[in-house]
């Protein structure tokens, strides 16, 4: 039986229909006898990035998503592709040309099997890739059923992701960091604004409001000037001025008021929770239920 696809969830979330979405895919999930998560809060789409369960598997990971209540995610590539820590770089090349795209139908099918909306991909275009490794990701993207890409990229690459994300409509948003000292990094709203001087509307964002804090941004007044070509949020606390992360409420970030203003604005850009401040040892779930709760607690205030 077929699933909501990417393109119906990305349209209802653009369209400003967070409730029609949820409807949406619990019908479609009752078909196919799986029960689709719903964790819309106030109008409000709550996910994560599932490299916050970087600490298992893909499957595992997807478990994860259902213990703790979340129904959307933006993938990892780390949850599907070779350890980056134990392969070479023309091997993780050759892994990404040469992988047949049945694969990624296969990651889609457990995503749908589970009942996680699976809204973006993270492909993190960088500087020595060469073009097929460019376009692979676009393709990577299509067998996903996706119509987003978040990527760790290097500035300068802009131009040539640009050419092939308008080929494949898909939009890439640009992932920046706190490395203010790299001019080929991104991490600034200046960074971000070169990127997009004469792209396409293709070129986008995905902010870390955490990491833009840290570097010295104001994520609120970014999110409310530009929030039209932000694809998604990555939502963590960290301390200004390079700090480190914390839990969420310790640390810096305004992370009640970003989410009151997605709110309040009604701006269906998914606001997926990325857990960076734990410990070998500590819980995952259980610390990642602690940073869905307090994005609860923000929204129903």
């Amino acid at each position: 039986m077929p699933s909501i696809s990417r393109r119906e969830a990305g349209k209802l979330i653009a369209a400003g229909s967070a409730g029609l979405l949820a409807g949406a895919v619990a019908s479609r999930g009752r078909l196919r006898g799986a029960q689709m998560i719903d964790s819309v809060v106030r109008g409000v789409q709550i996910g994560a990035q599932s490299y916050s369960f970087r600490d298992r598997p893909l499957a595992a990971a997807l478990e994860a998503y259902r213990t703790v209540g979340l129904g959307e995610c933006e993938l990892y590539e780390g949850h599907v592709a070779p350890d980056e820590q134990k392969t070479k770089r023309e091997e993780r090349r050759q892994w990404r040309l040469t992988t047949p795209l049945s694969h990624f139908h296969e990651i889609r099918r457990q995503f749908d099997d589970a009942g996680v909306l699976l809204y973006a991909y993270n492909y993190s275009f960088r500087k020595d890739f060469t073009e097929s490794e460019i376009e692979r990701g676009f393709q990577m993207a299509q067998a996903l059923g996706v119509k987003y890409i978040t990527a760790s990229s290097n500035i300068s690459v802009a131009p040539r992701v640009d050419a092939y994300a308008r080929k494949y409509q898909i939009m890439v948003g640009f992932h920046g960091h706190d490395d203010t000292a790299n001019p080929d990094e991104f991490s600034t709203a200046e960074t971000f604004a070169r990127a997009m001087q004469g792209a396409s509307r293709y070129l986008g964002v995905n902010l870390d409001i955490g990491h833009f804090t840290a570097a010295g941004g104001d994520p609120v007044e970014y999110i409310r000037q530009h929030h039209d070509r932000i694809v998604t949020l990555h939502v963590k606390d960290r301390k200004k001025n390079h700090g480190p992360n914390m839990p969420f409420g310790q640390g810096d970030t305004p992370i009640v008021a970003v989410l009151r203003l997605l709110r309040e604005e009604r701006w269906k850009i998914p606001a997926n929770i990325e857990y960076e401040y734990g410990k070998p040892g500590m819980d995952t779930i259980a610390e990642v239920k602690k940073c869905y709760e307090y994005c609860r607690k923000a929204l129903e205030s």
